[in-house]
């Protein structure tokens, strides 16, 4: 713009050239996680073997299953659980999207929930505060378990089950629409992302089966099986 002034003569140079260091790079944060089979297998071990508040247990094994983002996770609400169907319906004013997110609940994912119900159905919340069932669990929760257990922040962080998610699912071939679609990365075009909150949705419930059977082989079996695309 300033070139422009300048080449036109409405300014004789271009003062953004000041402004060179003035200004704090842009820093961009990457959440610990861990990614390798066999740590992923040792991290599951380590969560099943767990053994704190029920609602903290549940939220631990469930996190790897939906790898949805910690906030979305906490906040989860009993009305928008199907489990019947088998889907969590978020909605949109969670998501900070145009519409709701489905998130297709394996077997695994459904007999945890089953399992808490009995503790936790008659409230708001799925996992709620254990001082007040009107608030949603803190967001140390999960992050205080996880160094109990041994791991510390610079290894794996509750945002990091998404980052472990994503890495295998690519890696074992998956398309990665259907991961993006179900890590619920905003769409670029503003238009797509209207109608898409059900995008490849039978292909997700597939892949959502696939990755808890996936991470069930990690965690009792001594080998890994690796999915063909």
């Amino acid at each position: 713009m300033f070139r422009y002034a300048i080449a036109t003569g409405r300014a004789e140079r271009d003062p953004s050239a000041d402004l060179k260091g003035a200004l704090a790079p842009v820093v961009v944060r990457h959440h610990p996680a861990i990614t390798d089979p066999k740590g992923i297998g040792e991290l599951l071990r380590a969560i099943h073997a767990y053994r704190g508040q029920p609602i903290t247990e549940a939220a631990l094994k469930l996190a790897p299953l939906v790898f949805v983002r910690p906030g979305e996770l906490r906040k989860a609400e009993w009305s928008e659980v199907d489990l019947v169907n088998g889907e969590w319906r978020i909605p949109a004013h969670k998501m900070k999207l145009p519409e709701q997110h489905i998130v297709p609940l394996a077997k695994q994912a459904i007999a945890i929930l089953r399992e808490l119900e009995p503790v936790t159905g008659l409230g708001r919340y799925v996992f709620p505060c254990m001082r007040g069932e009107d608030r949603p669990m803190s967001e140390n929760a999960l992050t205080a378990a996880l160094r109990r257990m041994g791991y510390s922040g610079d290894q794996m962080t509750w945002h990091g089950f998404r980052s472990l998610a994503s890495t295998q699912l690519n890696e074992q071939g998956f398309e990665p629409d259907w991961i993006e679609a179900q890590l619920a990365h905003a769409e670029r075009n503003d238009i797509r992302a209207a109608y898409n909150y059900a995008k490849y949705l039978p292909q997700r419930r597939k892949m959502m089966q696939a990755w808890a059977d996936y991470l069930d082989g990690l965690r009792l079996g001594p080998s890994v099986l690796r999915r063909t695309a």
